[in-house]
């Protein structure tokens, strides 16, 4: 068991994007200061920011929102030559070499490492959980995730990192689809089989604008989940059990059951709906996010390492995704 110390200073690597995103989170604590943020080379006229990644070494965790393929490097870094705790972005790695080289790392390591895989805090997780645990929907059968907008008919994207195929041939898969696939996993368990299925439908870019991956869990339950970034906004959840389903969309979770229902000349009909709620899925990655983070600094501040098993499981997610690329 590591010592765990309360953190008062807080280090991030990366100033824009999603990093400002965080760096607007984690000033609203009182209890933590954002006392460096690093870029490693340019010279940028403020107080916080630093190019002496040296000078880290003493913060008490350390949040890396920097792009992908430098994620490894800064947790090797910081492990070496720190005790403080680390946050890091998914996915943890771009390579299956370097999940390799995590996963050998030593449990007093592992216990200061967390991923920020934040669906596991969303309103989709507990609605998931809750249906799991549900004898009015039954055993689950089948989860099906559809998750989709225009983004790739927006003005600049031609030219957005996520358009470039050269660098970014499977941005959907490794920005979008790796959340629900790791939210899925969470709830369901291993793998038995799994189909990955990319597509462009739109006329912007040279990355794919859409995937659709097709799941079957060893205990016998299937799951899809279709991404896209050229299509109109969905947010739809279907949970299919043996005595009824849950449906989400527009942000109505509806509930229908029991099984045995049937019409006027006993053929089975639709159950009729027996619940009707308004949750926040429209908002489950800002919402989820703001938990992640709490969930970080209240392992800090309350002296508890961070699960192996979550350790774990964030770097099969990751491993999954790596292999469906490679194996394409």
């Amino acid at each position: 068991m590591i010592d765990v110390q309360l953190a008062k200073k807080l280090g991030l690597i990366g100033y824009r994007n999603h990093a400002k995103r965080l760096l607007d989170i984690l000033t609203s604590y009182t209890d933590f200061e954002v006392t460096h943020i690093y870029h490693p080379t340019k010279k940028i006229v403020d107080p916080l920011i630093t190019n002496d990644i040296d000078s880290m070494y003493d913060c008490d965790a350390i949040i890396i929102a920097s792009p992908n393929s430098t994620h490894f490097n800064y947790i090797m870094k910081f492990i070496k030559n720190s005790n403080c705790f680390i946050f890091c972005e998914k996915p943890p790695c771009t390579s299956i070499e370097e999940i390799e080289k995590l996963n050998s790392l030593g449990d007093n390591e592992k216990h200061r490492i967390f991923f920020n895989f934040n669906y596991r805090f969303s309103e989709t997780s507990k609605i998931i959980k809750d249906s799991i645990h549900s004898e009015k929907i039954g055993k689950i059968i089948h989860v099906s995730i559809v998750s989709t907008h225009g983004l790739a008919f927006k003005d600049g994207y031609n030219n957005s990192w996520r358009a470039d195929g050269k660098t970014n041939l499977h941005n959907i898969l490794e920005t979008v689809t790796i959340h629900f696939l790791d939210l899925l996993n969470l709830h369901f368990g291993e793998i038995s089989n799994c189909m990955y299925i990319p597509s462009k439908f739109s006329d912007q870019g040279n990355s794919f604008d859409t995937c659709h991956i097709l799941l079957e869990y060893k205990n016998g339950l299937t799951c899809s989940i279709l991404n896209s970034y050229a299509s109109s906004y969905i947010e739809e959840i279907s949970i299919i059990g043996t005595n009824g389903h849950a449906s989400i969309r527009d942000n109505i979770l509806n509930k229908f059951y029991p099984r045995d229902t049937f019409d006027d000349d006993g053929f089975f009909d639709t159950p009729p709906k027996m619940h009707e709620e308004t949750v926040n899925t429209k908002l489950h990655y800002k919402n989820s996010l703001q938990s992640s983070v709490d969930y970080f600094l209240t392992h800090i501040k309350n002296r508890e390492p961070f699960q192996i098993s979550d350790f774990d499981l964030s770097l099969s997610t990751n491993k999954q995704i790596l292999n469906l690329k490679n194996n394409l």
